[in-house]
């Protein structure tokens, strides 16, 4: 079974920092760009960052660009979101997600994880 596996969230007090990790179970996904999505309660899923397969594309959402970074070891199937200088309106379910382009459409990504929360305290 093909998985996508997050973890590192947690709570966390405002302009504190989380490291997210997603861990993919197989290894064709080093060929695959990966992104992170986020859904807060009462609202739609929005893109979050992406990187793609060879790690040499970046993609951020204007309102975590310059807060939030995404890499990705390929040798390791692991994908990272650095999130740093958090703000209690990203608190939100964070999603990883696997996609054939950088530029694809994320909603429609037909690989998930499970998700794992990020709370920010004000």
């Amino acid at each position: 079974q093909v998985q996508l596996v997050e973890s590192g969230g947690g709570l966390v007090q405002a302009g504190g920092s989380l490291r997210l990790s997603c861990t993919a179970s197989e290894r064709t996904f080093s060929r695959y760009a990966m992104g992170w999505l986020r859904q807060a309660p009462g609202k739609e899923r929005e893109f979050v960052a992406a990187i793609s397969w060879s790690g040499g594309g970046t993609s951020y959402a204007k309102s975590v660009k310059g807060r939030f970074t995404i890499s990705r070891d390929s040798t390791k199937n692991t994908v990272y979101l650095q999130m740093n200088n958090l703000k209690p309106e990203d608190t939100a379910a964070s999603y990883c997600a696997a996609n054939t382009t950088l530029t694809g459409s994320w909603q429609g990504s037909d690989y998930w994880g499970q998700g794992t929360q990020v709370t920010v305290s004000s």
